[in-house]
């Protein structure tokens, strides 16, 4: 049987010296990154693959691109549509390949875009604003702040995390006629910033990690008949010195499910949180990386290697994980790429 290969899709801000999105071939024994080619593209602040594995979408500066993937993982551009509002930050895409997701963090914006047959991106299907809450010029204003869009396990419904007003709306996805229809509100801690959700690999669970509160809350999920519903049985702070001052970032499931790794600015830390079978958390550990602001993280397919996309330091570090001793450590040197700030690790076909 032929050895797998994999190829991770590192996205980079375009204003200094990177060019686009950064292709890195992945020696899964070592845990080791090697640079292979650059896609260009202004400023790819996410990128997301295909489930078909042939194509990759990123947002950039002027809207969102598609990308064709060739045999040894180089990216070649295809197309690219406008999406209604200013730059996005996030993009998903549903199991079929049908429709694109995208949170806008500038204006506060859902998008959903249709995708071509031959993988190309189509027009937009469907745009929601959100809207600010507040009464008066004298009271604080919510201004709302998209930063994930991320399907439920039915798939049946998206869930738009908003930053701006500390809660996640809940959209029905109508695939037949591209449109989203708001079915109910997720409403978060005040000041608490939702930035990431995501659900564990059974669906049976929702994990929500809150910034500024650096809360990691978990939720029961359950499919009704008139919708989703979500109720939360346990917040687990993800730091380790609870009076720091700090902020967490991304949010991530190794391959298994049985691990969560949250990244932590200010402290430029990344926690390891135990899932266990009943979705109850436990914090393992936490580990510098070393660098400055681990914008986004990746866990390898072995399970063993932690990637950090350290932006303010210019580079991405690896580490060893080791559950038995409840701690990660560093593999390799670091890779020096600038502002690096997505990260998709693609199984070739």
């Amino acid at each position: 049987m032929a050895e797998e290969r994999y190829v991770a899709y590192v996205g980079t801000y375009t204003h200094e010296n990177s060019v686009g999105i950064h292709v890195y071939d992945i020696d899964m024994e070592k845990g080791k990154l090697t640079e292979r080619s650059v896609a260009p593209i202004n400023n790819p602040s996410n990128v997301v693959v295909a489930h078909n594995g042939k194509f990759l979408y990123s947002i950039e500066d002027e809207g969102v691109s598609a990308f064709s993937i060739d045999e040894n993982g180089d990216l070649t551009k295809i197309n690219r549509e406008w999406i209604g509002g200013m730059r996005a930050c996030y993009v998903s895409i549903d199991s079929q390949d049908r429709y694109l997701f995208l949170a806008g963090f500038h204006d506060g914006r859902v998008t959903m875009m249709n995708v071509n047959e031959d993988g190309s991106v189509g027009s937009i299907a469907d745009g929601i604003f959100h809207q600010g809450i507040g009464k008066s010029s004298v009271e604080k204003r919510l201004d709302p702040r998209v930063t994930c869009t991320q399907l439920t396990p039915d798939e049946k419904y998206l869930c738009a995390v908003d930053w701006g007003l500390h809660q996640i709306k809940i959209y029905e996805v109508d695939y037949e006629r591209g449109r989203l229809l708001l079915n109910d509100i997720l409403r978060c801690p005040f000041n608490s910033n939702p930035r990431r959700i995501r659900f564990s690999k059974d669906g049976r669970f929702a994990y929500v990690l809150e910034e500024s509160e650096n809360i990691l809350a978990a939720y029961t999920y359950t499919l009704k008949e008139d919708g989703p519903e979500f109720e939360k049985f346990q917040e687990l702070c993800v730091l380790q010195t609870h009076d720091a001052i700090a902020s967490s970032s991304a949010l991530e499931f190794d391959y298994a499910g049985k691990y969560l790794y949250a990244s932590i600015d200010g402290l430029n830390e990344v926690a390891c949180v135990k899932v266990n079978e009943d979705g109850t958390m436990e914090l393992e550990s936490n580990t510098r990386i070393s660098g400055d602001y681990p914008k986004s993280i990746a866990i390898l397919p072995d399970d063993r290697t932690l990637v950090s996309l350290n932006h303010d330091s210019n580079e991405i570090r690896t580490f060893h994980v080791d559950h038995e001793k409840k701690c990660c450590l560093m593999k390799n040197p670091p890779i020096k790429v600038d502002k690096p700030n997505s990260i998709q690790i693609h199984k070739l076909i």
